[in-house]
């Protein structure tokens, strides 16, 4: 296909290069301002690096989970684009139907013969700015989430972790909901991701071991990939 060559042309290379350059940019510096700001609430260096090295592994699990899904989105939009997006939005799934969405509106189906640098380019306004929304609510609003937060809690400070961690299981339990619901691969994944870090976490507790913790999603992650896979 003749787009590709535009799609993975130097010139894209330099562009999403550049893009990706102020996302590690911002990850240097939200890694630099987290340690000060910890060393100056008291946290001691030995824990800050056990939670840099905990984060690191358990990023190890997502990471994976992009890797299998991105060679579609690899094949169709080429290395660079791919590159740039998941750098910055990180949802394999989410830049497929955006792409599709993009293709569709010129009548032509993602991947499918009728691709040309026109279609390419509107799959990628598509992909871009069908997250914009995500940007500008993170940059005007995300100041205010802390008073919002300590607002539902009526003040009482001690509800304010209660509330966060309810926040987080609603989260994952919407994005699960469909999976028991409708049996398929997809549920034995989830169950099998839950039955493992369940586990995990019981063992932890008993044996103080400090690598479940650091390793405890990754491992639940893989196993549920491979047991929907195996589906």
């Amino acid at each position: 296909m003749e787009y590709l060559k535009i799609a993975n042309g130097l010139p894209m290379w330099i562009a999403t290069g550049i893009a990706v350059s102020i996302v590690l940019f911002q990850s240097i510096l939200f890694m630099r301002k987290s340690m000060s700001c910890g060393r100056q609430i008291g946290i001691s260096d030995e824990t800050l690096k056990v939670a840099v090295k905990a984060s690191i592994i358990s990023s190890f699990g997502p990471a994976l989970a992009i890797v299998v899904g991105i060679v579609p989105l690899l094949v169709t939009m080429g290395g660079p684009t791919v590159w740039m997006r998941e750098s910055m939005i990180g949802s394999v799934t989410y830049e497929l139907m955006a792409a599709g969405f993009g293709t569709a509106a010129m009548g032509v189906t993602l991947g499918q013969a009728g691709m040309d640098g026109t279609t390419f380019a509107c799959a990628l306004w598509a992909m871009t700015l069908g997250s914009t929304g995500w940007v500008l609510f993170t940059a005007f609003f995300t100041p205010q989430l802390d008073k919002f937060r300590t607002l539902i809690a009526g003040g009482r400070k001690a509800l304010i972790p209660i509330i966060s961690a309810s926040a987080m299981l609603g989260a994952f339990a919407y994005l699960d909901a469909d999976r028991i619901l409708k049996f398929d691969a997809g549920t034995v994944a989830c169950l099998a991701g839950f039955a493992v870090m369940a586990a995990l976490v019981v063992y932890g507790r008993k044996s103080k071991a400090r690598w479940v913790g650091e390793w405890a999603l990754t491992i639940a992650m893989v196993v549920g990939m491979v047991a929907g896979a195996l589906v």
